[in-house]
């Protein structure tokens, strides 16, 4: 591994210092001539906003992807979200494994902090599962959205759309080339189409239950008494999670449209905050308890080793038990029959605090410097720290200040921000 002073990188440090590289390299690609319509390239700001946005699979914009980057631009933003997803050390890991050179040590380790995997043993045939259940999930999701944009925009060009936004909705970035029909319009003209509503939700569902997960519904199938605690907890959270807010929305937004279309409507707006980006509503109309139930879902986010963002599911958890051990008088917080230990409810507490304070103290800034609502500034640090992408529509049009507070809260959201610590205070 890489030297600096002396000193071998930990863990911690790879994985910060690899996101920031990617991140650096997209940008210097994105501000060429080529990576623009115009041919002027981007501002180096435009661009590593972009970028970071991409990398850290979020999906805040400010320009709109399909009519301001050319087919090179929108191929660069597409891997650097492939890269994002995955994780830079998967990535690295995956390169190592196919050109045949031996996993180290050190290369283990870090690959086990990058996917939360809870031992390091089994760590290499846990990557390679990834890489492939990846390549496999993103390719039929592709192959079910080309019915629909084959149809709609020729051969070529509908492969080309149903790649990108398999690959974008599987990694929860949120990323759409809808913009010719009109700008920063997401999927809004699908709102109805079952096909693409079914798929998108399904590749945002199993691309942020976790990599984990996904290897225990593998492994032990229908035998949800097999499974890991970690796995229990995150898809019980996340079938909660799912359906009250579907049924919130569905009996108190969306009132203008009839009753077989709000439910596409609300089950998309329930599935697309768990970090995925993606909206076939506008979402300027909901009302703004609405506004703030999608904010609390963002800052919640998907599970851990996933490719979601967010606090994770299983913090929330957590501190719900960990909540109802107090009200109840218990000695200790317990799940599924196992006790929770007061680490792990510690470590969910900071985790927790940290995600407020970054979002509402972000908030707070972008609010007083561009004098906008505070709950509308809430709605944009949330989604940018939780790594989301949705938007009420204010972000391509903050000023510089803004948005370098946006880039720095979905870089810290990516990374993570304990691991941003561990990488300052160790070695």
């Amino acid at each position: 591994m890489n030297f600096r002073n002396g000193k071998k990188l930990t863990s911690f440090q790879v994985i910060v210092y690899g996101f920031a590289l990617v991140i650096l390299t997209g940008s210097l690609f994105l501000m060429l001539p080529m990576a623009t319509r115009d041919g002027q390239g981007a501002s180096f700001l435009d661009a590593i906003f972009t970028s970071t946005s991409a990398v850290c699979v979020t999906g805040l914009v400010v320009h709109d992807t399909a009519t301001y980057w050319s087919a090179f631009g929108q191929t660069v933003i597409i891997l650097l979200i492939q890269i994002g997803g995955m994780g830079v050390v998967t990535v690295a890991a995956a390169v190592t494994m196919v050109s045949g050179r031996k996993i180290g040590l050190m290369q283990r380790s870090t690959m086990q902090e990058a996917i939360a995997a809870p031992k390091m043993g089994g760590i290499v045939r846990l990557t390679g599962f990834v890489l492939k259940a990846t390549l496999v999930i993103e390719l039929i999701g592709a192959a079910a959205m080309s019915q629909v944009f084959v149809k709609e925009y020729g051969l070529v060009k509908g492969i080309g759309y149903s790649l990108f936004h398999s690959i974008s909705a599987f990694c929860n970035a949120g990323f759409d080339l809808m913009g010719e029909k009109e700008a920063f319009s997401s999927l809004i003209s699908y709102q109805n189409n079952p096909v693409i509503n079914i798929t998108i939700m399904l590749l945002i569902i199993i691309g942020g239950i976790g990599f984990l997960t996904w290897d225990d519904i593998r492994t032990n199938r229908f035998h949800f008494h097999k499974y890991r605690m970690q796995s229990k907890v995150i898809l019980t959270m996340t079938s909660i999670l799912l359906l009250l807010p579907a049924l919130y929305f569905f009996f108190f937004e969306f009132a203008d449209i009839s009753a077989g279309e709000r439910v596409w409507v609300s089950l998309f707006q329930s599935v697309t905050p768990r970090t995925a980006g993606f909206n076939t509503a506008d979402l300027t109309l909901l009302s703004e308890v609405g506004q703030m139930i999608m904010i609390l879902l963002m800052l919640t986010g998907g599970a851990p080793g996933s490719t979601a963002g967010g606090m994770k599911t299983t913090t929330l958890a957590v501190i719900l038990l960990s909540a109802w051990g107090v009200f109840c008088r218990k000695g200790d917080a317990q799940c599924y029959g196992r006790r929770i230990s007061e680490e792990t409810v510690r470590y969910a507490a900071v985790v927790m605090i940290m995600y407020l304070t970054l979002c509402v103290g972000g908030a707070i800034i972008i609010s007083y410097v561009e004098g906008l609502p505070m709950l509308t500034c809430i709605y944009e640090t949330a989604s940018a720290i939780a790594t989301v992408g949705l938007t009420l529509g204010v972000t391509p049009g903050l000023g510089p200040v803004s948005h370098i507070i946006l880039i720095l809260l979905m870089y810290c959201g990516r990374v993570g921000g304990l691991t941003l610590v561990y990488a300052a205070i160790s070695g």
